[in-house]
């Protein structure tokens, strides 16, 4: 039964991959306006996250982003089995602007590796297929929840070049051997770590556990680090793959310093497209001891 599913799974994917780029973002765009319409996780999740990140906003504005946020997610979902199953070239046509390719060659001038940060923004699938079908690149990940899907995401990955290696010690040797070779590592930097891998730092005026992963390849490799997002553009009419420095706070040898400008890094990032955010994702769930959970305000962090 399981293996049953898992081929509908990759049939449908395969299925999906024949629209046009322009064809499945529209099919996003109704996808996410249902989602908008039921009272489910996703909008809860996402607009308990908007109203904790902007309070500037006004009430209204705020209920517009985190619509418009379900929106932009359900797009980047259908985007996905393009990204997995064009070929490389046709994924990579739909890059129409580069925003940053200045920054990027001064990095590769310098021989030292590239630790490239890719948070949850625009499409990341893309960002990351671009690096690593230029350069000699390994990527942290980690397993999918369904675990006969891993080989097929894994190929799908690795078919621009990009070395998947996951996310425990072995990966991490893999990821500093990357970059003492002059490569790029591929980070999300805005995953929630295990307790053990991070600190607390601010994000959005709010402490949450932060890896420390970027701070010890930084520390253990003295390489260069990019910023990175493929953001949306309207239409139809392709991304804009911007490139970035990163706040210098990143470069403290003090892991909270470091931590801090982690995540300030992403957030300069989600402030320039704030919609195009996954803000569905809990990422204010791990707080210091003591602090309300806003998931669950009746409980404590």
């Amino acid at each position: 039964m399981k293996t049953i599913k898992i081929q509908m799974i990759r049939w449908l994917l395969r299925l999906l991959s024949l629209l046009s780029l322009p064809a499945a973002q529209k099919l996003g765009a109704v996808a996410g306006r249902i989602a908008w319409r039921v009272a489910g996780r996703a909008r809860q999740v996402t607009r308990v996250n908007i109203d904790a990140c902007f309070p500037e906003l006004t009430p209204g504005e705020r209920e517009r982003l985190a619509r418009d946020s379900l929106i932009e997610t359900a797009k980047t979902a259908l985007e996905i089995p393009l990204m997995w199953e064009w070929p490389v070239e046709r994924c990579l046509d739909t890059l129409v602007e580069i925003d940053g390719q200045a920054l990027l060659d001064e990095a590769v001038a310098a021989k030292r590796g590239i630790l490239l940060l890719a948070p949850h923004l625009g499409n990341w699938e893309l960002a990351g297929l671009y690096f690593s079908s230029r350069y000699k690149m390994a990527a942290l990940y980690s397993p999918p929840n369904v675990k006969e899907l891993e080989s097929y995401m894994s190929e799908v990955r690795e078919r621009g070049g990009s070395e998947l290696v996951r996310a425990d010690r072995r990966g991490l040797l893999r990821l500093v051997s990357i970059l003492r070779e002059g490569g790029v590592a591929g980070i999300l930097p805005d995953q929630s770590p295990k307790p053990a891998g991070g600190v607390f730092a601010p994000f959005f005026g709010m402490e949450i556990l932060t890896m420390k992963l970027a701070s010890k390849l930084i520390s253990k490799t003295g390489c260069r680090v990019l910023v990175t997002y493929a953001e949306r553009l309207p239409d139809g009419r392709g991304f804009r793959l911007v490139i970035q420095s990163p706040d210098t706070r990143l470069f403290d040898t003090d892991p909270i310093l470091s931590a801090t400008g982690l995540n300030a890094s992403v957030e300069q990032c989600v402030r320039a497209i704030p919609a195009q955010y996954q803000w569905e994702y809990k990422r204010f769930r791990r707080r210091p001891p003591g602090l309300p959970n806003i998931y669950k305000p009746d409980r404590q962090a």
